[in-house]
């Protein structure tokens, strides 16, 4: 079994309705930020994301801000830089066992490199389709940066800590990935046994609505996928967690387990 916490790593601004709900809220913006997972248990100190490069903030909000103007700049404040969110849980980056990845984007593995002795775990998939995609992407660099990639190719693969995952994988007793798609080709569900239930964790799950009402998600890349990610989500997790949703600071606080209750101490 395992505690899970929530912390806050960005806050992404505002975009448009349609790139949340599929065909919907064309008339609005709505605010998103990027929450990452802290998992302690069976001995293991895992991370599920680890936040987006603070040398590289500049960088992709000039992307943003082409496409969608000043209302979407990505935004770090210093409480939310990783060293200080693994310090308020006691913990050092050399004590982290195990970085999850999900989606393979910038925003999700721009610190991988503050772990030196994690294994890093991504969709294998998502890997051959960054490194050998059948269409040239010029941005690619907003899904690895360049300095980040050559570090997961000759410094942690090297060190074979680059666990490339199956679509269906146990990586721990109790916890486990499965591949989804929907949102990018490396997007996952991750499956984490608690005390209280099954925590489930998903970047293809912008809003809560997105599960809940069965409404789709704006940017994606199959709607198939993304119908049988959410059935999934719903069957087989008991809380559901969206990397997101502005709500999931106030349904999971910052210094709490998932649980609800006073924060554990392993």
């Amino acid at each position: 079994m395992y505690h899970v916490w929530v912390e806050q790593a960005v806050d992404l601004g505002w975009v448009p309705g349609p790139e949340v709900f599929w065909l919907s809220h064309f008339d609005q913006w709505l605010p998103l930020q990027i929450y990452l997972l802290i998992v302690r248990g069976e001995g293991k100190t895992v991370l599920v994301n680890c936040g987006p490069p603070w040398d590289y903030l500049d960088r992709m909000n000039a992307v943003w801000r082409e496409e969608l103007g000043e209302r979407s700049p990505m935004a770090v404040a210093p409480d939310q830089q990783i060293e200080a969110i693994l310090a308020r849980h006691g913990i050092t980056p050399d004590a982290v066992d195990m970085v999850i990845v999900t989606p393979l984007q910038a925003y999700a593995i721009g610190n991988i490199d503050k772990f030196s002795r994690a294994t890093i775990a991504l969709s294998r998939t998502g890997w051959e389709d960054l490194v050998a995609p059948r269409v040239f992407d010029p941005r690619r660099h907003m899904a690895v940066p360049d300095r980040l990639l050559r570090y997961l190719v000759f410094d942690a693969w090297t060190e074979q800590r680059v666990h490339l995952l199956a679509d269906e994988e146990i990586l721990l007793p109790g916890l486990r990935t499965a591949r989804v798609g929907t949102h990018h080709r490396s997007s996952l569900a991750v499956f984490i046994d608690t005390p209280i239930g099954v925590v489930g964790f998903s970047d293809t799950v912008f809003y809560y609505a997105n599960v809940e009402r069965n409404h789709p998600l704006g940017i994606q890349e199959s709607l198939a996928e993304c119908r049988i990610a959410y059935d999934r989500l719903r069957r087989e997790a008991n809380i559901l967690i969206s990397p997101y949703d502005p709500a999931t600071g106030t349904r999971f606080p910052r210094g709490q387990w998932v649980g609800g209750s006073a924060e554990i101490t392993e």
